[in-house]
C-alpha cells in the first residue's frame, strides 16, 4: 500500500478488514469510510491466551493498514471462538465447518471479539475486548449438515453466521454488545470514536468522503 495524501484538516476513517460482515455493520453508523485489507500473520502462538491473541491481532491489523495513511483513524478487529480452550477460526471448507459445529454442539463457546482504533497521525491506539458467551443447542448431524449446506459459513469464525440462519444453532447468547458476535462491536467502537472527538450521532463527523471500497 502506498501512502495516501489527504488534507490534514480532515481525517479519513478506514476499516482495516476485508470482511463484508464488518463493512455492513460499520455502514450502520452512517460515517464515510474506506476499506483496506491488512496483510498479517494471524496465527495464535502457544504463549498467549485466546483473548489476548484476538486483541493482539486486532491491533496488528489496524497498525498494518495505518502505515499507508497520514491522517486516519483505522479500525482493526479480530474474532476467535474459544471452545473450552480450543481456538476455532474460519473453517474454509465444508468438512471443517461440520467438524467445528459438531465440536460445539451442546457446549458454551466464548467468542472473543477484539477491537483496535489507531490514529495514524499520533500512533495512539484505543482497545476494547468484547466477549460473547454462546451456548449451543445439542445439534443432530442432519441439522449441522443442513445448516452448513444452506449457509456455507466458511468465512465465519466457528462456522457461525448469527445474523442469518445461524441464530437457530443457539440455546442462549450473553453479551454486552449484540453486534460483537457478527464481528464488529459497534457499542465499543462508538465509545472509541467519541474518545477521538468523533460525534457519531451528528451529521458532520469531520471525516473526508470515502474514495474507495477496498485497497
Amino acid at each position: 500500500m502506498s501512502v495516501k495524501t489527504i488534507d490534514n484538516a480532515q481525517r479519513i476513517l478506514v476499516l482495516g478488514s476485508s470482511s463484508s460482515y464488518r463493512r455492513t455493520l460499520l455502514e450502520r453508523l452512517g460515517l464515510p469510510f474506506e476499506v483496506a485489507a491488512p496483510n498479517i500473520d494471524e496465527r495464535v502462538t502457544a504463549r498467549e491466551t485466546l483473548a489476548s491473541a484476538a486483541q493482539r491481532l486486532a491491533e496488528a491489523k489496524a497498525c498494518a493498514v495505518a502505515v499507508a495513511y497520514r491522517n486516519a483513524l483505522v479500525i482493526g478487529c479480530d474474532q476467535i471462538a474459544n471452545c473450552e480452550g480450543a481456538p476455532l477460526g474460519k473453517p474454509v471448507t465444508r468438512e471443517r465447518a461440520i467438524a467445528q459445529l459438531t465440536q460445539m454442539s451442546g457446549r458454551t463457546v466464548v467468542f472473543h471479539t477484539a477491537l483496535a482504533l489507531v490514529d495514524s497521525a499520533s500512533g495512539r491506539c484505543g482497545r476494547r475486548l468484547v466477549d460473547v458467551s454462546s451456548t449451543f443447542r445439542r445439534l443432530t448431524r442432519d441439522e449441522i449438515v443442513a445448516y452448513v449446506d444452506r449457509e456455507q459459513p466458511f468465512d465465519c469464525a466457528g462456522s457461525v453466521r448469527s445474523e442469518a440462519l445461524g441464530i437457530a444453532l443457539f440455546e442462549k447468547i450473553t453479551s454486552d454488545d449484540p453486534t460483537a458476535l457478527i464481528g464488529l462491536p459497534l457499542i465499543a467502537l462508538t465509545e472509541l470514536l467519541r474518545a477521538e472527538g468523533v460525534a457519531v450521532l451528528l451529521r458532520n463527523s469531520g471525516f473526508a468522503p470515502a474514495r474507495n471500497t477496498l485497497s
